[in-house]
């Protein structure tokens, strides 16, 4: 069976803008979904016991070292499992959450998910993310060139995992809140609109792309 691997990683629940974009996406899919949401039930960080099972005989295993490769082997299949990918990741403080980034470091594996010399298992499938921030950090911006998750995510799941990425970026989240952005509060809400949209464009054409 293959299935649209959801991701999520913000910790605000149904408040988070993120989640909601991604609900948008979601409404126009058209086929199975498999959610793991790290908020919710968190993923550990990558453990020694974790790196060195990935170069010992499983024989040989400590019981440490064979609960994290279990783990791994899990997250592993349900991603390889998978035949489009939606991610939801905001910005906390300039970067992905933490929870993402262990999740991260739990799938990528060489010769499993990451292949140096050739391509990714995974190379050419669809993935959208989906990443809202509080603030603007685009071209012109103050905030210029301190998005450090778009960038970073774009290399690690695009040029690492081999993976279409698509993102789709909700702005100034913060500008209902914070009275210094009310000015931008105009550009909040287009932004919002925009992502809404987008999002479920892009899922009536990832849909109709794993049809074809």
């Amino acid at each position: 069976m293959t299935y649209l691997l959801h991701i999520d990683s913000s910790s605000l629940g149904e408040a988070s803008v993120s989640r909601q974009v991604a609900q948008s996406f979601l409404d126009q899919w058209r086929g199975a979904v498999v959610h793991r949401d790290l908020a919710a039930t968190a993923v550990p960080h990558l453990s020694a016991a974790g790196i060195t099972a990935r170069l010992t005989d499983p024989a040989d295993y400590t019981p440490e070292q064979a609960a994290a490769a279990a783990m791994q082997d899990e997250l592993i299949e349900e991603f390889l499992g998978a035949s489009a990918y939606l991610f939801t990741v905001p910005m906390y403080n300039l970067t992905m959450p933490s929870a993402f980034k262990a999740w991260l470091d739990q799938i990528i594996v060489v010769d499993r998910t990451l292949n140096i010399t050739g391509a990714s298992p995974v190379a050419g499938r669809p993935a959208v993310l989906i990443s809202a921030r509080g603030g603007g950090y685009g071209p012109g911006t103050p905030n210029e060139g301190l998005d450090f998750v778009v960038p970073t995510l774009e290399a690690v799941l695009g040029r690492l995992l081999g993976l279409e990425v698509i993102t789709v970026i909700p702005e100034l989240t913060m500008a209902p809140h914070n009275p210094a952005l009310t000015p931008l509060l105009a550009l909040h809400e287009e932004s919002i609109a925009d992502a809404h949209e987008r999002a479920r464009s892009l899922a009536e054409t990832v849909t109709s792309a794993r049809a074809a």
